[in-house]
């Protein structure tokens, strides 16, 4: 499976950083593509360069999307793109992933609707769906993680959906989790 992570200026690094390595650890393809050109600075001034432009990017060759949260989902509720590739995956059953800040962008898309989820706990909203208070949320094809310390279970859910829970147990090993 290939997942796409969008990213644009003000991402949370360690929600991004931390899903992008262990994702990788376990083998999977997760190509990191930013909203406008090849490069996107997070909000602690770590700048990510030679990024896929999303412009660029052909998302149907994509099984599954991942955003992180940080002060960008503010310019990613404004950018109709990046929403529309939000929804569509989440309406074809591909992997819909976000954490932190992530998750209201999809509420306010209406894919929390009828969903159990989690986000940052002070940004959750009336979404129609359950929220559940904890690190992270698995509700079929969309996985919802709260917030930058969750960084490591959310990269762990995807895992466990992707490869499944033997391999997501290898990769935990690897990085003595326990």
């Amino acid at each position: 499976m290939s997942i796409l992570c969008i990213m644009d200026n003000g991402f949370e690094e360690l929600e991004a950083v931390g899903t992008i390595a262990l994702l990788r650890r376990a083998g999977i393809t997760i190509d990191v593509a930013a909203v406008h050109g090849h490069e996107a600075t997070g909000r602690f001034e770590l700048t990510f360069s030679n990024l896929k432009s999303l412009d660029e990017v052909d998302v149907d060759a994509y099984e599954g999307v991942f955003l992180p949260g940080g002060p960008h989902y503010q310019k990613i509720e404004q950018n109709d793109k990046v929403k529309g590739i939000l929804k569509s995956f989440f309406e074809k059953g591909k992997l819909t992933a976000a954490i932190c800040a992530g998750p209201t962008v999809l509420g306010h898309l209406g894919i929390l609707k009828g969903k159990n989820y989690t986000c940052f706990t002070s940004m959750n909203e009336d979404f129609g769906g359950t929220y559940v208070d904890q690190y992270v949320v698995v509700d079929g094809n969309l996985i919802t993680g709260r917030s930058a310390a969750a960084s490591i279970d959310m990269a762990f859910a995807i895992i466990a959906y992707v490869n499944g829970k033997d391999a997501c147990e290898q990769v935990k090993n690897s990085v003595y989790y326990y």
